[in-house]
């Protein structure tokens, strides 16, 4: 859903270049600010479904998502994670009640059930920045959404959309722990995919 006009760079009114879209000459052409260009209807198109570059799949205005209303706490504790003993840690409690599926859902009326989720952050600079674009995405309803879990293959049911949390303190990649010294970039990419970012 998008909630503001796409940024654009330039309308030019004709091109000799073609169009990503519809493949043909492009008409009206309109830059976009990550520099592809496509014909202003085209691209208006593409928007109404998604407000994202169909080529770079940048986002251009805020994207809200379907995650049914829950809550998000946070408290910061002394102790370390590891790979990050230098510094305390932050964990995020998610917490969802059950409800009904609504229209954005893939079963409108049909139930959820409540779930609960802990995810681990380190409280150094990089981590407290990730955790403020967490809470972003957690405000704009990106973070959960409703669907088939993963892990049990159970269909609706709250799951996680595409941000990738450490809901183990340790471990290791393999156990959705620490130590992982490339998560904290990581998710700041899952979160710029989402238009998730310090900018906006």
């Amino acid at each position: 859903m998008m909630e503001t006009e796409p940024n654009t760079h330039s309308v030019v009114p004709n091109s000799t270049e073609d169009c990503p879209v519809c493949l043909d000459t492009i008409r009206e052409k309109k830059t976009l600010k990550c520099l592809h260009s496509f014909c202003s209807d085209c691209i208006d198109s593409v928007f109404k479904l998604k407000p994202a570059c169909p080529i770079c799949n940048t986002y251009h205005g805020v994207y809200t998502g379907t995650q049914p209303q829950g809550t998000m706490t946070v408290t910061h504790s002394w102790q370390g994670l590891p790979g990050f003993e230098h510094c305390g840690s932050i964990t995020i409690l998610y917490s969802f009640q059950a409800g009904i599926q609504g229209p954005e859902h893939p079963n409108p009326g049909v139930r959820y059930s409540s779930t609960s989720r802990t995810a681990y952050l380190p409280a150094c600079e990089e981590g407290e920045k990730v955790l403020k674009l967490l809470r972003k995405a957690f405000d704009r309803r990106l973070t959960f959404t409703i669907g088939r879990s993963a892990t049990t293959g159970l269909n609706n049911v709250i799951t996680w959309n595409d941000i990738h949390h450490k809901t183990s303190m340790g471990g290791g990649p393999q156990c959705f722990g620490y130590p992982d010294p490339e998560y904290l970039f990581r998710v700041q990419e899952e979160l710029r995919l989402k238009g998730v970012t310090e900018d906006d």
